[in-house]
């Protein structure tokens, strides 16, 4: 038997790793101007489309099918946090003020899970428009998409441990 039947949370934290290394490895210095505005501006749009699809599919594939292996909704979840948090990143990169104290990707995730777990310590904040504004696009992703995934994974959890014991 595989460690990877044996042990289910060994393939979602695989996933999980490798997006990590991709979020630290993804080149965020692509030159200023219109033209790269414009390009980064699109593939954030459809970066978020993405996400938000993949979510939104692992979440239906998850209320229609009670055994689907819950490691590609975990891995989505994990995906769209990362994605606000390069979000952010190249934001503060690019448009120095627009967040204050986010200066480094470990900053940016940070800063992204302090905001999905609404903690908000308040060291690292949006200052300009166009941070405040992906923040309130990134605040609605965490509480709709991100919720709903979160909710459905941990029921799905709860119902296979409950099948587990009375076996």
């Amino acid at each position: 038997m595989s460690v990877i039947r044996r042990y289910p949370i060994v393939q979602p934290l695989i996933n999980s790793i490798l997006l990590l290394v991709v979020y630290f490895v993804v080149p965020t210095d692509s030159g200023h101007g219109t033209v790269p505005l414009i390009i980064r501006t699109l593939a954030t749009l459809v970066g978020l489309a993405v996400a938000v699809t993949l979510i939104v599919r692992q979440v239906r594939r998850q209320l229609d099918v009670a055994e689907a292996p819950l490691t590609g909704l975990l891995t989505t979840l994990v995906g769209g946090v990362l994605f606000f948090a390069l979000a952010d990143y190249l934001v503060a990169v690019n448009a120095p003020g627009e967040f204050v104290d986010l200066d480094t990707r470990v900053d940016a995730l940070y800063f992204a899970l302090s905001t999905l777990a609404t903690v908000g310590f308040g060291d690292v904040h949006a200052q300009g428009q166009v941070a405040r504004s992906l923040l309130i696009v990134q605040m609605l992703f965490n509480a709709v998409i991100i919720a709903t995934g979160l909710s459905v994974l941990s029921r799905q959890i709860a119902t296979r441990a409950r099948e587990r014991r009375s076996r």
